[in-house]
């Protein structure tokens, strides 16, 4: 199903970031070790990456764009992360990191108030901290943040669907966990834009905790309670990943409008397929590369931007062998 008209947009971040949710083989080292980055440098700065999930190709796509700045910058790049995006599996990764006495980390906080006190005892350690992607509730003690604009990406995937929908229809949400600074966020934009079209009917957010399979169950079981729903909103990778297969199989495909967070390959695949129908593709290769220039700059005692906005792109049919190709996020760095 293609859009009456194409639908791209890039648009400048107004705030925080997430999912947002990587490891990368080629990087990863065991905790505490350090890999040096590709083609890197003589190792004068000492960097440690921590994602918010391995597997993820939106983090894989960051640990892209950190290691070749790196590299440019002469700097070593430990990455890590935990298994699910999951704050108690995060935890003793940071601990170990911090342990490690790296000069900076690029962190993904995976809660944004269990984050809170290892991220600033690493900072009152004096290690540099940089929030790539999602924060904390009061990030004062980083050196940087980088995110998209979560808000208004939210908002955009609604867009989509009033694009596709005319009429108007039930809408749902399937985000990761509350308490997630950007899913939460992008579900708020979503939510704040049904709530000026009033043809639409919002029915909320439900949790698949990060699980394909259960973003997959959960949607199952919303099409069979509300089978005239019009659009889904899966706020990111893993949730689109098993809202797609929800919709499928509930034999909704033709009736049941899905935009995605994220881009990586697999969500592009459902594009392609007609089973997905907009994408809201960010840059994480951009947020890596530009938290690495902040944090050597804070390493230098030079001054950091506390805030760095990055765009999105919303990927359809019409542009994704085109410009929209660009923004297909990676499995590896290799």
């Amino acid at each position: 199903m293609k859009f009456k008209r194409q639908l791209i947009s890039m648009i400048a971040i107004g705030g925080l970031a997430v999912t947002g949710l990587a490891g990368c083989a080629s990087g990863d080292t065991p905790s505490g070790g350090e890999s040096s980055a590709a083609g890197g440098g003589d190792g004068e700065y000492k960097l440690s990456f921590i994602q918010g999930v391995a597997g993820d190709e939106f983090y894989i796509s960051m640990q892209c764009g950190i290691e070749e700045e790196a590299a440019k910058l002469g700097a070593t790049v430990n990455t890590q992360g935990p298994a699910k995006f999951d704050p108690t599996l995060q935890k003793p990764i940071i601990d170990s990191v911090v342990a490690s006495k790296p000069d900076a980390i690029l962190v993904a906080p995976t809660d944004v108030t269990a984050m809170q006190a290892p991220l600033r005892a690493a900072a009152d350690a004096g290690i540099k901290v940089v929030l790539v992607d999602t924060t904390v509730e009061d990030p004062s003690f980083a050196a940087s943040q980088i995110a998209s604009d979560n808000l208004g990406g939210g908002a955009e995937a609604f867009k989509a669907i009033q694009e596709l929908h005319p009429d108007g229809g039930k809408v749902l949400v399937i985000s990761v966990d509350p308490g997630i600074s950007t899913t939460d966020a992008r579900a708020e934009g979503f939510e704040k834009a049904v709530g000026e079209d009033s043809k639409f009917e919002y029915l909320g957010v439900q949790y698949s905790h990060n699980d394909p399979a259960e973003a997959a169950r959960l949607v199952t079981a919303a099409l069979a309670k509300d089978p005239d729903i019009v659009g889904i909103f899966a706020a990111n990778l893993f949730s689109a990943e098993g809202t797609a297969t929800g919709v499928r199989q509930s034999g909704k495909q033709d009736t049941v409008s899905i935009v995605g967070f994220d881009a990586g390959p697999a969500q592009v695949a459902q594009l392609k397929e007609g089973t997905v129908q907009a994408l809201v593709a960010q840059q994480p290769a951009t947020i890596g590369s530009d938290g690495v220039q902040q944090a050597i700059k804070a390493i230098k005692g030079e001054k950091t931007e506390e805030k760095i906005q990055t765009g999105f792109k919303v990927l359809t049919l019409d542009n994704i062998e085109t410009d929209g190709a660009d923004y297909v996020y990676k499995s590896s760095c290799s």
